[in-house]
């Protein structure tokens, strides 16, 4: 009897420590597979507003993206009745709807009537240098050593463009806009991931897509005008920038970052300018130069220094 309830004892004090394994898949595929999507979704939009061009200004092509991105969400939003933020969540995200989903998608607009649709990707990748250095120091994720590795080999690729990637489609003023929208994506996203901490992924998204699309309300009457002319590639290229490289990537962003370190996950976002190059050569029949390509190559090898798992991981 004693040893029956011993095992018994024994067999009952291992079951907890089997219990967590369970939401570790979440966290693991799910996690991934969502983050492949947001790269090939944001590499997209790219070329889709690259494709644009002249036919839609770069102020009317924001607000006519963020209000897309809004009604999708918002439909999205009455399905699944997610509670609604308040408070200082509810001004973290308005913040961030201003810096990333305004500022941000109206600077890489601009930025892209003065770059080549590779090289502005190139240049946007500041952003998780910044991100993760950022959230390092102040959102208390550390500094592994594998990561600032890979952010050092990155950022060297990121100089070798700026400095030796401008081509036939990019001029200087492109460069500045460029680093311009990496500045902005790159707050946005740390304002995001504290929102993050007490809000539903749903909720964030939505209110600050739709906060993005209140900030650019000014450029409306100019939009009525110029969609009225523009030919009918140029509009569904704009539906498309709302509904999936806003609404779906945006949502899904925010499944990961919820999910993952900031630095590390906006990390991943370096291999975006690797599929836009090609996506750019297929579509656009638009390529960096020699030395972009090459800054480019560097961006990549980064993103797989990052990516290492730490040799002395956190206790």
């Amino acid at each position: 009897m004693h040893n029956t309830s011993a095992a018994t004892s024994a067999s009952e004090s291992t079951k907890p420590t089997a219990q967590p394994q369970a939401p570790a898949a979440p966290a693991g595929w799910r996690v991934v597979a969502a983050m492949a999507v947001v790269l090939v979704l944001w590499a997209s939009a790219f070329i889709a507003i690259r494709f644009v061009g002249d036919a839609i200004s770069p102020g009317p092509l924001a607000l006519g993206r963020q209000l897309v991105g809004t009604a999708a969400l918002v439909a999205v939003a009455l399905v699944r009745r997610p509670p609604l933020p308040r408070g200082r969540t509810l001004g973290l995200i308005a913040l961030y709807g201003v810096l990333w989903f305004a500022g941000y998608t109206l600077v890489l607009n601009l930025a892209e009537r003065h770059l080549d649709a590779g090289t502005a990707a190139m240049l946007v990748n500041i952003a998780p240098l910044l991100v993760a250095l950022a959230a390092g120091a102040f959102l208390k994720e550390g500094f592994p050593r594998s990561l600032m590795i890979g952010m050092v080999v990155a950022f060297v690729g990121v100089v070798v463009i700026a400095t030796g990637g401008i081509g036939a489609h990019s001029d200087p003023l492109g460069i500045a806009l460029g680093i311009l929208a990496a500045v902005l994506y790159a707050l946005g996203v740390l304002v995001q991931k504290v929102a993050l901490r007490t809000a539903d992924a749903l909720s964030a998204t939505w209110v600050g897509c739709a906060i993005g699309a209140a900030v650019l309300l000014p450029f409306l009457p100019q939009a009525v005008g110029e969609l009225g002319v523009a030919p009918a590639p140029a509009i569904w290229a704009m539906v498309y920038l709302g509904v999936f490289p806003s609404a779906v990537a945006f949502l899904l962003w925010a499944y990961v970052l919820q999910r993952s370190p900031a630095g590390l996950t906006a990390s991943a976002t370096l291999a975006v300018p690797a599929i836009v190059v090609l996506l750019s050569w297929l579509l656009l029949g638009e390529l960096p130069t020699v030395l972009g390509m090459v800054g480019g190559a560097l961006c990549l090898i980064g993103v797989a220094l990052s990516r290492r798992p730490s040799r002395h991981p956190k206790r």
